[in-house]
Formats: C-alpha cells, sequence, structure tokens
C-alpha cells in the first residue's frame, strides 16, 4: 500500500547525480533522453594530439558521471539502464544536489571556456603518508609542484618541516569523532 510519502516523494524532482561504466557518459545521455529523464552532461572542448593532426573532442567535465533531474520513479528507471551503476548516495541514502550548483556549472561551461579538471589533492587538506619511510606521519598540503608531486609541512619537535613526496604516497586523513 503506497503512503502518502510515497506519493510526495514520486512527485517531487531533484538533481542526482549518477556514476555510469567508464566512457558510458554520451551513451546513458542518449538512453535518458529517449526515456525523456531530463539529463545534464556537462562536457568542454578538449584539443587532443595525435602523431598526425590535431583535433577538437567533446570531453565530459566529470568522467563516470551524469546529473538528472527526476522524481523517485523516474531514478529507477534510470538505474535500469545497462549502463548506469548506481545512484551517488551518502549513508545510504541518494545525495541530492541543489538547483543552484547545476545552474552555476551551466553558467560557467557556457561558451566553451578554457575548463581544466584537476584530481588533486587541494591545499589545506590533512593528509597521512601511507608508503615509505615516513608512513603512518600525517601532515597539511601545502604546494602542488608538479601533477605527481605534493609537498607537506608536518609538525615534528615542536616546529614545522617541509617534505615533498609523491602524491600517491598520502591518502585523506579521516577525523574519527
Amino acid at each position: 500500500m503506497e503512503t502518502v510519502v510515497d506519493i510526495i516523494d514520486d512527485k517531487i524532482k531533484n538533481w542526482y547525480a549518477l556514476y555510469v561504466k567508464p566512457r558510458h557518459e554520451f551513451k546513458v545521455e542518449t538512453e535518458l533522453k529517449i526515456l525523456e529523464i531530463e539529463n545534464y552532461l556537462p562536457t568542454f572542448i578538449q584539443v587532443k594530439q595525435w602523431s598526425d593532426r590535431k583535433k577538437k573532442v567533446k570531453e565530459p567535465l566529470f568522467k563516470g558521471y551524469i546529473f538528472i533531474y527526476a522524481n523517485t520513479q523516474e531514478r529507477y528507471k534510470a538505474l535500469a539502464t545497462e549502463s548506469v551503476i548506481k545512484t551517488v548516495s551518502f549513508q545510504g541514502k541518494p545525495s541530492t544536489i541543489p538547483e543552484w550548483e547545476i545552474n552555476n556549472l551551466r553558467k560557467m561551461l557556457e561558451g566553451n571556456p578554457d575548463v581544466y579538471v584537476s584530481d588533486r589533492i587541494k591545499i589545506g587538506t590533512h593528509v597521512k603518508i601511507v608508503e615509505g619511510p615516513m608512513a603512518g606521519v600525517e601532515g597539511v598540503v601545502y604546494r602542488h609542484d608538479t601533477d605527481e608531486m605534493i609537498a607537506i609541512t608536518i609538525e615534528l619537535l615542536n616546529r614545522s618541516v617541509s617534505v615533498q613526496l609523491p602524491a600517491g604516497s598520502v591518502t585523506l586523513k579521516i577525523d574519527k569523532k
């Protein structure tokens, strides 16, 4: 038996992020259009260099993700498509994305500006070294030397010590409260 909450949930639409199979973003976008589910796949134009030529290629801004504006029933329909893996969730509940964030993203991408997406750990992030002679030591990222190298500062003997190391040798420090 349907409850009042189920009926209300089915009427309310929210923005959700769907995690999709690698390199299936455009396929999912097409499938969602066929299902008449409103979606948004933010893209940018990237110049790719081959040995004999350069070519402008349309790329997803967030590889592996597409956004949908859907109610519960439409979200389940989207999840049933072959290339969709899951809805991005937090503590077991689908995470909603505020409409203003989607609108800001659209405004930012109007006119194909120069876009660069970085998977770098942000400056100021608390990290823990997980490999090498300093494994287990914690610090704070204060500089990116290259995409592969970061510099962190460590408190040691009441002094601040700087260390440069590969970005892959640290992990985010999660505070257990």
